[in-house]
């Protein structure tokens, strides 16, 4: 039986929760009931601890449960401290503590995002009982060490985890029940439209939208990406754009079709081997083979280029992006006789298009 969880939003808000029912005396059980909104659902929460730190300041601590999930954040703690002031307007102020990324694109403001931002505002305002302002700091004592293990530097997050996703349900995304369940979005998505964009999370998802594809033709596909495109085409779709960023996206240039890093990660490998190919000087080869992401290694392409005034990054990521189009046609060969056109778009850390594969860019102008 699929055991979904709940995602960090969740159980951040149960501890926000928590500290605010201990100071107006209405807390009880050792857990807390929470709006999960979407799904529209009511879900209860187990609270570890909780305690007044004084008179108008509680602290209130969950550990998060992801579910059948390989997710790094299992029984992560995450505190919530709560400080309630009696005023004659109520209002509420969330921020993001130690363990809570920064935004470096936004001056660091915490990554706590929309759905985060929702739910705790419709749960503490539901459970407020008088008119006051209400202090919500949130913290993950495990933050910047679990950060180390993510990509979210890669995404201008520093510094800690996100606050991120749509939806208070955890999706296991290595379970064989969520490919089938994305599976299954693909084939009802395919009777409707005959060209689809995949998305692998939710930067791509969201920034899909931004770029103005329709939100009903995205199918977000998690690591499944060989399983999806398989599927694709069963289901007799025409065309797909696969929209990622690059860092994720390059393994499929090395015909690497499922994504996660638990199975193969060989990103820089790829990248170095390709620079080869295009003849870039051995010294900057060694640099990129020994880089410590796909980004730092993309900057050292770009210093290199600003330098003698080459143009390597452009070529190299052209080639990428090409090929990433090929391999993914002829992966789908392999396995059906229905031909899917597959279009690439890769983009980097601050969302920027680095490369459009001739498909895409094909694609995108009809």
């Amino acid at each position: 039986m699929l055991n979904s969880g709940y995602t960090l939003p969740v159980f951040a808000t149960a501890s926000a929760i928590a500290a605010l029912q201990y100071l107006q005396k209405t807390y009880q059980n050792n857990q807390v009931e929470i709006n999960l909104i979407k799904p529209a659902e009511i879900a209860t929460i187990k609270i570890e601890q909780v305690a007044k730190i004084s008179e108008n300041q509680a602290l209130a601590i969950t550990r998060s449960d992801p579910g059948d999930n390989l997710d790094l954040t299992r029984d992560t703690p995450i505190w919530a401290m709560v400080t309630l002031t009696p005023n004659n307007k109520t209002n509420l102020i969330i921020e993001g503590g130690e363990g809570v990324g920064k935004i470096v694109n936004l001056d660091g403001k915490s990554a706590i995002y929309s759905y985060a931002q929702k739910l705790l505002e419709k749960n503490l305002l539901d459970n407020l009982k008088i008119t006051a302002n209400v202090e919500i700091k949130i913290i993950l004592p495990e933050g910047k060490k679990l950060a180390q293990r993510t990509s979210n530097s890669a995404f201008g997050v520093i510094e800690g985890l996100s606050l991120l996703g749509t939806t208070g349900i955890s999706q296991p995304l290595t379970s064989k029940e969520q490919l089938e369940l994305y599976q299954q979005e693909l084939f009802n998505k395919a009777k409707i439209f005959d060209d689809l964009v995949f998305c692998i999370g939710e930067n791509g998802l969201d920034l899909a939208t931004k770029l103005g594809f329709n939100s009903q033709q995205l199918i977000k596909t998690a690591n499944w990406l060989g399983s999806m495109l398989v599927t694709a085409s069963l289901a007799k779709v025409n065309s797909i754009i696969l929209l990622g960023y690059h860092g994720k996206l390059i393994k499929l240039a090395g015909n690497i079709f499922h994504t996660h890093h638990y199975l193969a990660d060989a990103r820089l490998e790829i990248l170095t081997a390709i620079s080869a190919n295009l003849n870039l000087p051995f010294n900057i080869i060694k640099e990129i083979f020994i880089a410590e992401t796909t980004e730092s290694a993309l900057e050292i392409l770009r210093n290199f280029d600003q330098k003698n005034n080459s143009n390597f990054t452009n070529e190299i990521y052209e080639f990428i992006v090409n090929r990433i189009e090929n391999n993914a046609q002829e992966y789908i060969k392999k396995h059906s006789d229905h031909f899917v056109k597959i279009g690439a778009i890769l983009f980097e850390r601050n969302r920027s298009i680095i490369a459009i594969g001739n498909n895409g860019k094909l694609m995108i102008k009809s």
